[in-house]
């Protein structure tokens, strides 16, 4: 029987515990498969990024998503409530919370491995959580960064 291959991601999987702040959120929601619909998500999203940001100041790029039923959102966190937004947008405060936080380092195309393995550790470490949205928080901008470089924190809700 042959070895597993070792994995090309970089992964830490140490988790540590943050607090994510309250956010205002703006994001498109798509229900089912992840593979399908988060690159779909983005796409759209990032279409509608100028007419966001003629009117809103936007801190970052964030993913919410659930396992079950699957839904991921693809959107934006921003300083205050948004104003005219496009009307294929939708808006929450999301209202944060405890995390168990672990860091890819590299290309979006290790996401969904690293949120397997992810799982597979709080699984392992019998780590308590909530009924509430994982969370991926992409750090940098992958338009500046170099892909090896780009780092998502990937946050489990915790209690």
């Amino acid at each position: 029987m042959a070895a597993p291959k070792p994995s090309a991601i970089k992964l830490n999987l140490e988790p540590t515990t943050v607090h994510w702040p309250e956010t205002h959120y703006v994001y498109l929601e798509k229900i089912g498969p992840f593979q399908n619909n988060a690159p779909q998500a983005w796409q759209d999203l990032h279409k509608l990024i100028p007419a966001i940001s003629e009117h809103n100041k936007i801190n970052g790029y964030v993913s919410l998503y659930r396992m079950g039923p699957s839904i991921y959102r693809a959107g934006v966190s921003l300083d205050v409530q948004p104003k005219n937004l496009p009307e294929t947008l939708k808006y929450e405060k999301f209202p944060g919370g405890n995390y168990i936080r672990f860091v890819l380092t590299g290309p979006y195309s290790g996401l969904p491995e690293a949120s397997g393995r992810v799982y597979e550790t709080v699984a392992q470490k019998k780590i308590q959580l909530r009924d509430d949205f994982s969370i991926e928080n992409y750090v940098n901008d992958p338009c500046t960064t170099p892909e090896d470089q780009l780092i998502t924190e990937i946050l489990v809700p915790t209690v």
